[in-house]
């Protein structure tokens, strides 16, 4: 017997494989919500439908994955950050943000806001959305110092 999805839940992700990202917008108010929800966060309606978001996006804040905080089965899309972003839809969520390590993180900082998108990934059956950088600034490479004896 396998998981039995929600119907909001299941029409979400039966929909990231076909390759759209959709969202749930308040009759009432107009707040989108993303990832879906089954009310509106804003007014409480229950009075929601869906709608197809851009997938555009503006990243406004990140951290780097801890030791604590990484997670070993999202290693296929490494580099990664912990990020937040805006999305012209309305929210503002935490998302998982492709293109950002130890080396470019300053430059990615001093840039911010910087604009990315969403992208669908597959993994074993799965598919989620991660945001790609829309561009990706190259990090500064340490300079070793040469051993003195």
């Amino acid at each position: 017997m396998g998981v039995k999805l929600e119907k909001i839940v299941k029409t979400y992700y039966d929909k990231l494989a076909e390759g759209k990202i959709m969202a749930r917008k308040c009759k009432e108010c107009g707040a989108v919500e993303w990832p879906p929800l089954l009310g509106c966060n804003t007014c409480g309606s229950p009075e929601m439908e869906w709608i197809e978001i851009s997938g555009k996006a503006t990243l406004v804040q990140f951290v780097m994955p801890s030791p604590i905080t990484r997670k070993p089965e999202m290693d296929f899309i490494k580099p990664y950050a912990l990020g937040v972003v805006d999305l012209p839809e309305g929210p503002s969520v935490n998302v998982m943000v492709r293109g950002i390590d130890r080396k470019n993180k300053d430059i990615v900082r001093e840039q911010m806001p910087v604009a990315c998108h969403a992208t669908i990934v597959e993994k074993e059956d799965y598919h989620t959305v991660i945001f790609d950088l829309d561009v990706v600034p190259e990090g500064k490479k340490r300079e070793r110092k040469p051993k003195t004896e």
